[in-house]
């Protein structure tokens, strides 16, 4: 027996005829009625996102605005790839520090060569005041500069800053290498008085490079400002190799200082090149976005990301790791090099001669030490930001330790009694106070940004840069009582 229909399918099924656009259908015995289509054109169905536009934040809507690339690194966050973006911080960290250990490193080059009795057939206060001279010179306008990039937007914006400080570097040494060639003995004044310039100029542009590169690093993960620190020590490493090596090498000071100078040139040239290499790494590019990210979010959120920062309220965050940075640097540059240097063997007979002894027990175990405490900070992190200061603070005992070695500056006459007479013990006691400068002195400088808003992080580095400078200068400045304490003082 066949199933009748219903009667809805019946008024389905049929009896419909069409008007125009329209569909004539019963209405259950009750008439007809017509019904008109939602659409009415024979058109594709478009759906767009105005729901989704205005119910659901900025980042979260289909990542509209972004390049396909972006969306992926959001997706995936890209990692540093075979380390390059940290191994080019480390370049710029040896960079940074290259002008000033090349000066110090070729002190026979300008002591015993071109101010010397013998070449200019005169004696003068010159060679015998030289480090300190180019200790002021070098380090004032790099403590100046270092502070008036963090106020002032000196040459625009970062790679302004990096590329004309690197310029004008290498011109400084190209015209350094120039005075090495020529014929200076008859205008020994003029000579010095040029050089100190050349210093000046140097570490102006010098304290804008290292400022400003400790700005970009605190935009990355904190071991990369640790990677800049580690570089520096390399650098003094590199220095120290360099120094002993022509010492065998070289036929004079002048021709080891021109290798010196030219080795510089070539690395600062690296830095250069490797610098606008940076943006074409994902790894760099997707941390640039994420602080593009903060800044939409300040601005969603009414905060003016072209204002200036509140600097007294980001200095007093970072007071603390601020505080560790400067003290650090205070007591190694204290000690080192201007005690370092001048303690001689107690032992005739210990393993290094005095030939060398300076150069290994002082510049190479500095910056070998040092380079090592940076490099560690890559895996460990310890002590915590709080608790940092206990180390920083003991260090200052490494001040009277290295009075009571065999410390005999030149000119002087030490009454004070020589309490470490063993070499061994003073070698190790130069070990720790290395060590523990590259270790604590990255940990500071990498936990600074730590404290600040992400915005803030260039602002918190520049500031650590500031304060690594000034503890660097106080360092020196203070390091001049010594010959006065061992002088005068007898216990």
């Amino acid at each position: 027996m066949q199933k009748m229909p219903r009667k809805e399918e019946q008024s389905l099924l049929g009896g419909q005829r069409t008007n125009g656009g329209a569909t004539i259908v019963p209405n259950g015995g009750s008439g007809e009625i017509e019904r008109t289509p939602f659409i009415t054109h024979n058109e594709p169905v478009r759906l767009t996102p105005a729901w989704e536009e205005s119910n659901l934040p900025n980042d979260e809507l289909n990542f509209k605005g972004m390049t396909m690339e972006r969306a992926t690194m959001e997706i995936n966050p890209p990692n540093d790839r075979c380390y390059l973006v940290f191994l080019t911080l480390v370049l710029h960290g040896i960079g940074t520090l290259m002008p000033w250990n090349m000066f110090i490193t070729a002190k026979s080059y300008f002591v015993s060569y071109k101010m010397s009795e013998d070449y200019t057939g005169m004696q003068s206060d010159y060679a015998s005041n030289f480090l300190a001279y180019l200790g002021f010179a070098a380090q004032i306008p790099n403590l100046l500069f270092n502070w008036i990039n963090i106020f002032i937007r000196v040459g625009g914006n970062l790679t302004a800053r990096i590329v004309w400080s690197i310029c004008i570097e290498v011109i400084i040494f190209v015209l350094t290498v120039a005075l090495a060639m020529i014929d200076s003995s008859a205008w020994p004044g003029a000579f010095f008085w040029i050089t100190m310039v050349s210093v000046v100029v140097l570490n102006m542009a010098g304290g804008v490079y290292q400022n400003t590169i400790y700005g970009i690093a605190a935009k990355l993960p904190i071991k990369y400002t640790g990677a800049v620190v580690l570089g520096s020590n390399i650098s003094g490493t590199f220095t120290a190799i360099i120094s002993i090596l022509s010492e065998n090498f070289a036929s004079s000071p002048r021709t080891a200082a021109i290798y010196y100078f030219i080795a510089a040139m070539f690395i600062l040239l690296l830095c250069f090149d490797t610098y606008f290499a940076l943006p074409l790494n994902k790894f760099y590019r997707y941390h640039e976005m994420l602080k593009e990210k903060e800044e939409e979010k300040s601005k969603i959120s009414g905060v003016d990301v072209n204002a200036r920062p509140p600097y007294f309220k980001i200095f007093r965050q970072c007071f603390p790791q601020l505080f560790n940075v400067f003290f650090v640097f205070f007591v190694t540059l204290a000690v080192f090099p201007a005690i370092h240097s001048d303690i001689k063997p107690s032992d005739s007979n210990f393993i290094i001669s005095d030939k060398y002894f300076v150069s290994v027990t002082c510049f190479l175990t500095f910056n070998l030490c040092a380079m090592l405490g940076s490099l560690i900070t890559s895996w460990i992190n310890w002590p915590s930001p709080r608790f940092l200061v206990i180390p920083v603070v003991l260090r200052a005992a490494f001040l009277p330790l290295f009075l009571f070695c065999n410390y005999r500056p030149l000119g002087i006459e030490r009454i004070l009694p020589v309490y470490i007479t063993n070499d061994w013990v003073y070698w190790s006691i130069a070990v720790v106070m290395s060590f523990s400068s590259g270790y604590l002195s990255s940990l500071g400088m990498m936990y600074t940004s730590k404290y600040v808003e992400p915005r803030y992080a260039v602002t918190a580095g520049m500031f650590a840069a500031a304060m690594l400078i000034t503890g660097i200068f106080s360092g020196i400045l203070f390091s001049m009582v010594f010959p006065i304490i061992v002088e005068r003082i007898s216990w």
